[in-house]
């Protein structure tokens, strides 16, 4: 099941990466815009933790974001040491302008049963929630 988890993930991710290729984007880039327009602003920590990413991925990516003019990067008014993440207007022109990705989820899922996608992401939300909580 893991395999094929994994299998799943990585043709979604590829379709992703496919679909925002010509927006000079990548998937982590899109899921840090894609936070900033729904969530708004958000203390880059924060971030690391909805995104699940290594400190340094983040950071690699949030700093091409910065350079590109799409995200701005300002210290955070209660702890100077801080990084708040705001999307700028050239982000969200961009954001605007990216095709919805949810055609992904439609080729993937489209036509199967409610009752089985229901129980594939019980299964698969119970496993995680219990590896999350091993020790090891």
């Amino acid at each position: 099941m893991g395999a094929w988890a994994k299998r799943c993930y990585m043709a979604a991710r590829a379709a992703m990466e496919d679909a925002l290729r010509p927006y000079g984007l990548g998937a982590t880039q899109w899921y840090v815009l894609y936070q900033l327009a729904h969530e708004g602003p958000i203390l880059q920590r924060d971030l690391q933790r909805t995104l699940q990413v290594e400190r340094a991925t983040l950071s690699v990516v949030v700093t091409t974001l910065v350079r590109k003019g799409l995200v701005e990067q300002l210290p955070d008014r209660r702890d100077q040491r801080q990084k708040l993440l705001r999307m700028t207007s050239a982000g969200t022109r961009l954001w605007e302008e990216l095709p919805d990705l949810s055609r992904i989820e439609d080729v993937a899922f489209s036509g199967m049963d409610a009752a089985d996608l229901a129980t594939a992401v019980r299964v698969l939300r119970t496993a995680t929630e219990r590896l999350d909580r091993s020790p090891t």
